[in-house]
């Protein structure tokens, strides 16, 4: 009997990164896992996601200079990361990691 091939598609999740909930989400999750690999991945995703062209402008940066410094070789310095988190409408925020975070009074 005949192998049957199969056809594989690369899979593309930034069609499910449409709503600033989503993106904030997502990375929120790699953040917490922190593996940088994986945060790299996700920033670029979300900047896709967000239209690359737009993010690079609004963060001052040339765009190959973006798809560069998160691809999986890449090693951003964090003054980029920071560009790229502010061009994308999100901030990060440290909590503790255990216990309750407490609001300024």
């Amino acid at each position: 009997m005949a192998k049957k091939k199969i056809e594989l598609t690369p899979w593309d999740g930034t069609e499910f990164l449409g709503t600033e909930k989503a993106r904030a989400e997502y990375l929120n999750a790699e953040l917490a896992d922190g593996n940088p690999h994986y945060i790299k991945i996700a920033l670029r995703a979300i900047a896709r996601a967000r239209n690359m062209t737009e993010i690079a402008k609004k963060a001052n940066l040339p765009r190959m200079s973006i798809y560069r410094a998160l691809s999986p070789n890449g090693n951003p310095e964090y003054g980029t990361i920071l560009k790229i988190v502010d061009a994308l409408d999100m901030q990060l925020t440290v909590i503790p990691k255990h216990g309750e975070l407490r609001p300024p009074a």
